[in-house]
Parts: C-alpha cells; sequence; structure tokens
C-alpha cells in the first residue's frame, strides 16, 4: 500500500534538497530553520497540492486538515491564535516556486487583521499607526490579489490623502488617515466585487492560499517563464510564516524596526563585501517595489549596530553554507533581527565570472564547479561593445549601477509601446517610476530599463539581472510624468516619448542621443590573451579551464582571412565552414553572369577560368591565416540564379527603359529558364556541381593550387573539402571521383604531394538516415543544422520565421525556436544516427556541425553527448563555445550556480 501524500510540512521538517516539493523559498527557509538561523516559525503547502488545484480546480481533499494542524502548531509554537482580537498572530502567505520567479507571483501580508484584531494589535504593539497601517496594507493586497479589485483604485484613494496632507510619501499619513483609508478601501471592495472584505481569519488563510496558486497562472507568469525557460508543470509551493514587522517606527524604549534586502556580494560587480537596501519603518514588499528609496546596507550599521553585527553574521554563514552568492530578505522588529528568506542569488554576467573565481581563489569551491557556474551566454554578453564616454558627455541623470552594459533606444513609458515598437523592429528604453510585474512584457521588449525609484533589490534590477538587461534604478533626478510621456532632468532638459537615449548600466547614467560604441575590456582581453583587470582575468582564467577540460574542437564558420584572423585570435581550432558562395559576390558578380550565359563550352570554360585565380587567391589567404589547422571548404552550394537579378526587377527595367538593354534581356531569359518554385529543394549542392560542367572542377583546382602555394612559401596547409547537400551514396561517389582526378592532376603538374580529405554536409534526412552507405565514400561527415532543420520541419526558415513562429512560441508548440537551439527529439536524433551509422562503417570518420546551432549553448552540450569531434560557429560565438564545450565535459559531475 502505497504512503498517503504529504501536502504540508512544517519549516523543520524541509531542507535545501526539497526544492521540488517545498519550492525555492520554502527549502532555503527549511534549511535556514535547520541549521538554527533566526527564522519565524511556519509551514509551507507543497507544489503537488498546487498541481491537484490547477489539474482538477479544488484543493486536495487532505489539504484542510493538514494546513489547519500545521497552523495549531505554530499557534502553539508563537502563543497565539490566528486573528485573535485581543493579542492576533498575523501570518504572510507568500508564493515560492522552485525557481526564483520574481514578482510573478503572488504575496499577502497581515492575514489575521480584521476591524476587532486590528485594535488588539494597536494595544499589544503600543502603535495604532502601525496596526492601521498594516490593516490597511491587508485589505489592499487581499482586494486587488484575491478578490480581483484593480490596484489603480486603491493607489488612487492614497493619492488624494497625500495630496489632502500635503504630504509625498505613504509613512507620512497619520493614524486617523490611514484608519479613513481603510474604511474607503473596504468600500471599494464592496462596489467592486459586491461583497465585504472577509472578517474570518480563517477565510482570509484559504482564499489566500488559492489565489497564490492562481497566480501560477497569470500571464506575467507565463511569459517569464517563457522567457526562463521554466516548465510550465512545475506549479508552486505556498509559504505560510508568522508576520514579523519592520514598520513598527524607531524608539528609544524599544529600539528600531525596518525591513531590507542584502547580498553576501555585490550582484552586479562581483565584489566582495555585504550589499543592499534597507527601509526604516517599513515592510519586506516597500523595497522591492522601489516605491520609497532605499538607503544603502550600510546605514544600517549606525542606525541599529547590533543588527548589522548579527546580519554580517548570517551572511557569512549562508555564503559559507550554500558556497555561492545568497540574496536574503530580512526584517529587524524593534532590535531583534529576523531572517525571511534566502535563494541563490540572481547575477549579472560580470558578478557570475567574478564570484566564481574568487570562491576558487578563496578554495569555497573547486576550478571545475566555478567553470560550471558561468555559462556562454553570460559571457557572451560581456564581449558586447561599451559606450565610448567622451569629457564632453555630460548625463542626463545618475542613478544605481543595477545591470551593466550599454543600450540605445527610444524612450517608451509604458509596457504596451515597449512591445508594440520592439515588433515593429525599433530598440527601445522602458522608463518608469519603478517597475511592477505587469510590466514584464516591455522589459523584456525593451534594451534597458530606467528608473526614477528603487535600489540595487528592487525589482526592476532583479528581474533585469536575471535577464541580462541593462538597467538603471534610482534616478531621482528625474522627474518621471508617465501621463505626458516626457521625464525631465533637475537642470530643465524634457526629453519626450520616442526621444533617443543612451543608458548605461555599468556608470549609472543615461545620456541623451546615441553615445559612440567602443570594444568590451573583455572582448580585447579574448583577442589579446591580456587580463586587463578582476573581470577579465576571471574570464580568461574560466576559457583556460574549459579548454584543459573539453573534448570537443571549436571551430569557426569563415569565408575571408580577415574573419579567418579574428576567429584564430579568439580561439577557433580551424574553419569548419568555408561558403564558397560568398566569393561571388560584389564585382565577381559579373564573371558568375558570364558562365551562367555561356552558350557553349568554350566561353563556360573562359568564364571559369577567370574565376579561378580570384578562388585560389581566396583560399591561399585563408590558409594562411589557419596555418597547421584544418579549413573544412564547402563547394558552391546555392543555385545559380541567386548570382543573378532579380526577375521583377529585370522585367520592369526592361520594360520602362526606352532602348532595352541587350544584355538585360539575356539575363531575364536566363532568369526565367533557371527559375524554381521551392529553389532551396532544387538545382543547388552536389547537384549543381554534377550538373554544371567545370564548376566543381575549378573550385577543386583552386583549392589544390592555393594547398601547393602555401607549400611551397613553407606553410602547413590542411584543406578539407566538403560536397553540399548530398541525399545519396552515389552522388557522393561521382563528386569524390572528380575531386580526386582535379587533386591528382594538380600534384602531377606541380610535383607536390598532399592529403586533402573529401567529405559531405549531412543537411537531408536522407543522408543521415543512409549515413552507413553514405561514410563508405566519405572522410568525415559535417551536419549541416540549418538546411536540416528545415528540411526535417518540412518548412523554411525565413517563411515560418516571418509568419506562425510567434505564435507557435506563444502557445507552446516551441519552448524556443529549432533554429536556435537544436531540436534534439528530431533533428539531433537524426544526427546522433548519423555518427553511429557512419563510424560503424568508418570508425575513423570525423564529425562535427556547421550550423550556427554550433554556438548555442544547449546543442554544444547535446554535441558533445552524441560524440561529434568538433563544432564550428560564427567568429563571435568561438568564446562562448569554448567555454560550453568545457561545461559540457563536466556536466554530468558538478552542480551548476541556478539562480532562476
Amino acid at each position: 500500500m502505497s504512503k498517503p501524500t504529504k501536502y504540508v510540512y512544517e519549516f523543520a521538517e524541509g531542507g535545501r534538497d526539497m526544492a521540488a516539493l517545498l519550492g525555492g523559498k520554502g527549502a532555503g527557509l527549511a534549511e535556514m530553520t535547520r541549521i538554527g538561523l533566526p527564522v519565524p516559525p511556519g509551514f509551507t503547502v507543497t507544489t503537488d497540492a498546487c498541481k491537484v488545484y490547477l489539474e482538477t480546480g479544488a484543493e486536495p481533499p487532505e489539504l484542510g486538515v493538514e494546513a489547519a494542524q500545521a497552523l495549531a502548531g505554530l499557534e502553539r509554537a508563537m502563543g497565539r491564535t490566528l486573528g485573535a482580537p485581543d493579542d492576533p498572530l498575523l501570518v504572510s502567505v507568500r508564493s515560492g516556486a522552485r525557481f526564483s520567479m520574481p514578482g510573478m507571483m503572488e504575496t499577502i501580508l497581515d492575514i489575521g487583521l480584521n476591524d476587532q484584531s486590528v485594535t488588539g494589535l494597536a494595544k499589544i504593539s503600543g502603535q495604532e499607526r502601525f496596526a492601521w497601517d498594516s490593516y490597511r496594507r491587508l485589505i489592499q493586497m487581499f482586494g486587488h490579489t484575491v478578490m480581483g479589485v484593480d490596484g489603480d483604485l486603491f493607489e488612487q484613494a492614497i493619492a488624494a490623502h497625500k495630496a489632502g496632507r500635503a504630504v509625498a510619501d505613504d509613512h507620512e499619513l497619520d493614524t486617523h488617515e490611514l484608519a479613513l483609508l481603510t474604511e474607503e478601501f473596504k468600500a471599494i471592495i464592496r462596489k467592486e466585487t459586491g461583497e465585504d472584505f472577509p472578517q474570518d481569519p480563517a477565510d482570509q488563510l484559504s482564499r489566500a492560499i488559492r489565489a497564490v496558486f492562481d497566480s501560477w497562472n497569470t500571464e506575467r507568469a507565463h511569459v517569464y517563464r517563457r522567457r526562463e525557460h521554466i516548465p510550465e508543470d512545475l506549479g508552486t509551493a505556498v509559504n505560510v510564516q508568522a508576520m514579523v514587522f519592520g514598520n513598527l517606527g524607531t524608539t528609544v524604549t524599544w529600539g528600531s524596526s525596518g525591513t531590507g534586502v542584502a547580498f553576501t556580494r555585490d550582484p552586479a560587480t562581483g565584489e566582495r563585501g555585504m550589499y543592499g537596501d534597507y527601509l526604516p519603518d517599513a515592510q519586506g514588499e516597500d523595497v522591492v517595489a522601489g516605491v520609497r528609496d532605499a538607503l544603502p546596507l550600510s546605514e544600517l550599521k549606525s542606525l541599529d549596530p547590533r543588527a548589522f553585527v548579527e546580519l554580517g553574521d548570517h551572511l557569512r554563514t549562508l555564503e559559507s553554507h550554500y558556497r555561492d552568492l545568497c540574496d536574503v530578505e530580512f526584517t529587524v522588529e524593534r532590535g531583534k533581527l529576523w531572517i525571511l528568506q534566502t535563494r541563490v542569488g540572481k547575477r549579472t554576467a560580470e558578478a557570475a565570472f567574478r564570484i566564481a573565481h574568487d570562491l576558487r581563489e578563496e578554495q569555497t569551491i573547486s576550478e571545475d564547479e566555478a567553470l560550471v557556474r558561468v555559462d556562454g551566454a553570460e559571457l557572451t554578453r560581456l564581449m558586447f561593445p561599451r559606450f565610448e564616454v567622451r569629457p564632453t558627455d555630460v548625463p542626463l541623470a545618475h542613478g544605481v549601477p543595477a545591470s551593466p552594459g550599454a543600450a540605445v533606444g527610444a524612450v517608451v513609458f509604458d509596457s504596451a509601446e515597449a512591445v508594440r515598437r520592439a515588433a515593429a523592429g525599433e530598440q527601445v528604453v522602458l522608463v518608469r517610476r519603478e517597475t511592477t510585474p505587469d510590466d514584464l512584457p516591455g522589459m523584456i521588449a525593451a534594451q534597458a530599463v530606467l528608473t526614477s525609484r528603487g535600489g540595487k533589490t528592487s525589482h526592476a534590477a532583479v528581474v533585469a539581472r536575471g535577464m541580462g538587461k541593462v538597467c538603471v534604478c534610482g534616478a531621482e533626478s528625474l522627474g518621471v510624468d508617465v501621463a505626458a510621456r516626457e521625464f525631465a532632468t533637475e537642470s530643465g532638459v524634457v526629453v519626450h516619448e520616442g526621444d533617443t537615449v543612451s543608458v548605461d548600466g555599468t556608470a549609472g547614467t543615461v545620456h541623451l542621443g546615441a553615445l559612440p560604441l567602443t570594444a568590451s575590456d573583455v572582448g580585447r582581453a579574448l583577442e589579446t590573451g591580456i587580463a586587463e583587470g578582476p573581470l577579465t582575468e576571471a574570464v580568461l582564467g574560466a576559457l583556460a579551464h574549459a579548454d584543459s577540460v573539453r573534448r570537443l574542437e571549436v571551430r569557426a564558420n569563415a569565408d575571408t582571412p580577415e574573419d579567418a584572423v579574428r576567429a584564430r585570435s579568439l580561439g577557433a581550432q580551424g574553419i569548419g565552414l568555408c561558403r564558397t558562395e560568398h566569393m561571388f559576390l560584389g564585382d565577381r558578380r559579373r564573371l558568375v553572369e558570364a558562365m551562367i550565359l555561356a552558350r557553349d563550352d568554350t566561353a563556360r570554360e573562359q568564364a571559369l577560368a577567370a574565376l579561378l585565380p580570384l578562388q585560389r587567391e581566396d583560399f591561399t589567404g585563408i590558409l594562411e591565416a589557419m596555418d597547421g589547422l584544418p579549413v573544412t571548404i564547402r563547394l558552391l552550394d546555392p543555385p545559380l540564379h541567386e548570382f543573378l537579378p532579380d526577375r521583377t526587377e529585370l522585367a520592369v527595367r526592361l520594360a520602362s527603359a526606352a532602348h532595352p538593354d541587350p544584355h538585360d534581356r539575356e539575363l531575364l531569359t536566363a532568369v526565367e529558364r533557371m527559375h524554381e518554385q521551392n529553389p532551396m529543394l532544387g538545382l543547388r549542392g552536389v547537384r549543381l556541381g554534377l550538373a554544371v560542367p567545370g564548376l566543381m572542377a575549378m573550385q577543386v583546382r583552386a583549392v589544390a593550387e592555393a594547398v601547393t602555394r602555401r607549400l611551397r612559401d613553407g606553410g602547413r596547409p590542411r584543406a578539407e573539402i566538403m560536397i553540399p547537400l548530398v541525399g545519396t551514396v552515389e552522388e557522393l561517389r561521382l563528386a569524390r571521383t572528380e575531386t580526386e582526378r582535379v587533386l591528382a592532376e594538380v600534384m602531377g603538374e606541380t610535383g607536390m604531394s598532399f592529403d586533402c580529405p573529401i567529405g559531405t554536409m549531412i543537411e537531408l534526412p536522407r543522408a543521415a538516415l543512409t549515413a552507413a552507405r553514405i561514410a563508405g565514400a566519405a572522410d568525415f561527415f559535417s551536419f549541416g543544422t540549418n538546411d536540416l532543420t528545415q528540411t526535417t520541419w518540412g518548412l523554411s526558415r525565413d517563411d515560418a520565421e516571418a509568419s506562425f513562429f510567434p505564435l507557435y512560441l506563444e502557445k507552446g508548440v516551441f519552448t524556443v525556436s529549432p533554429f536556435d537551439s537544436i531540436d534534439q527529439e528530431g533533428v539531433g536524433r537524426l544526427v546522433e544516427l548519423g555518427v553511429e551509422a557512419g563510424r560503424s562503417v568508418n570508425p575513423r570518420l570525423e564529425t562535427g556541425v556547421c550550423g550556427e546551432h554550433g554556438g548555442d549553448p544547449d546543442s554544444i552540450h547535446f554535441f558533445h553527448r552524441v560524440g561529434l569531434d568538433y563544432v564550428s560557429c560564427s567568429p563571435f560565438r568561438i568564446p562562448a563555445a569554448r567555454l560550453e564545450a568545457g561545461r559540457a565535459a563536466l556536466e554530468d559531475g558538478t552542480g551548476t550556480s541556478d539562480s532562476r
């Protein structure tokens, strides 16, 4: 008989290894309770309960009893009863999924207050204003979150009371105003919902738990999960915890109260030391919301020295325990410090590398663990250019550098406008007083986020860091007027919606106009190999270790000597794809036209003879740049009509010309003769080489002559010839015979011998499925995963991405585009079959991938697992590919720093 499912766990019953069941927050609370930190007691309703609720629309039958038992235990521990009129126990109800989703789901504080218990709270605390402030907070949160009342109605009521009292902040409202506001809030709820705010504390608690369950399926939660690749079926846990209060004010008798968020290291830069924000006389949500500008955490040292020292001790304990950056929420209640939450902290790319490096230097983690805690996407962000700020560039404003980087865009003032403009191809900067979870779509669409309120732990800062977005918070000198669609600076400069600004998330500044860009320090260090500071030292160290442990080679997709030189400086171990069609563009297009228009063999041979020395020079330069390393040269792949003018353009030109050019008539005839309904599947690749006499021979001769020239000059050329779009072994055999004939011819003419492997590009499903036969005629396979994806899915990438892909991503048909990350179940399975079958016939068969999937982190891990020898990608992605290849070699044995 199976053990009945347990849906509720007291904090003392759990631990950090139960995050899937208790959520990240619940597991953290349980772990802190276990190691003896001052955590207010409580219990967690599991993700299993949420899944049942979401699937059936009802809570599990056992949940009510288990929750009541856990609440009774909490009441005994606290010596108070939930909502008792004389000395009430109050609780918070917070979401807590396995992976952190900051602000995307719901929190309700002060559950248990009602018209009777608010009086008891005032008497027991000796703070009547505090009691009414807590009650109005509950009604506002509960009314919006649980009962569905528009939150702006409550904000408008608050604004009216502040205006009437001529005060700027909520905490300046006195007891009388808060009591009046509480009654207004109740009236708003009654008007909007037709029911009264519930006075039964048990009813408040059960409805709050259900509301948190429901918040898993809000639109903003769906958007965030899609962005962060968090599975939709995990559900959220719910944490019910005894309230502690940071909004009790400061008195000589009782000591100070306040709330804050602290990090064990700077989450923006990775520097050692305590970082964070603190708000005196406030509750935790005030810090995250950014509705008041917080103080630097260091200010707590003078406000409450004992709490500051205790907090430092607890932060060191947590970082030592988790062996990572920790993000901690805390409250000081009348001098008593309470720890409310911990999790592995979200961090910027810069901080990720520095923290991993420093923890390794401190011997807290191993070199392997340090490598696994950074990733290629973070490294790529660090390679992006930065602003070149000149002495004459005076910022519009300074703020908190919450998430580094450089971004330029048009100013917008709401999420919908950011999404609209971004969809039209415009780069935008989202400007808000402070952000809320409802701003998430706009934050995703924007290049940067700028707020006039909040600090490094505000909603904008935390979410932007997690997404790698540039962010400057707390630019207090800016007056943001959302209604007027403008913001103004202290000096009187007014910036309107649509104006261009530059946001420097590293310096914490915003500038009018588009600042010029310069290479990043990391980009320079990667090309020179010289560290210029702590960050570049950390990056180069991580890459060096990745290179020492990886099995996969990393090559480049490069078509020019210049690209080859840059790729080699970035660590490329050869060229995995040199596309010869790119050498036929520009001024050379006329020679290709001559070959296509040739009326006889003699004219065609003359055109090819003119192309030969140009191709030879190209190959010579690339082989020189990659001397001693393999260079895989793909013979001409696209259909020839791509080298001719557009059919419609030619027809219009001829029709409108008074004296039509005979050459244009000849071109139009050729274009119409070569027109195909579906050129992607037409006369291209190996078919083109076999169908056009002399074309393949010219290209092979150019390669061979370039090799002999490099040998004569003392070089070590390693050219490889790749036959594209093979679907059957017979095609490859014919192409190989022609290739070997030309190679032998050149060797005979020059008296020089050299090895030139001949392989094929596997980019058709049939080629993958018949790989065992094809391998008998191939020295290597290179999987062209771009075309293999198109032919496997039966779609055109350009057409699909312009039409139904956004819908498919929105509806979850794709979690990510199969052109961005390899479709492991479909296309990936064909790659795996091709490798296995090919090596069963030819054990020495070299295999690689040359589509842009070769630079995608998840795809690289897959290619490592299926046994490819190398990946090839664009030069810019080489450092990230090297890093991910090293991480892939370690992925089975080392934990990551997953701060989702």
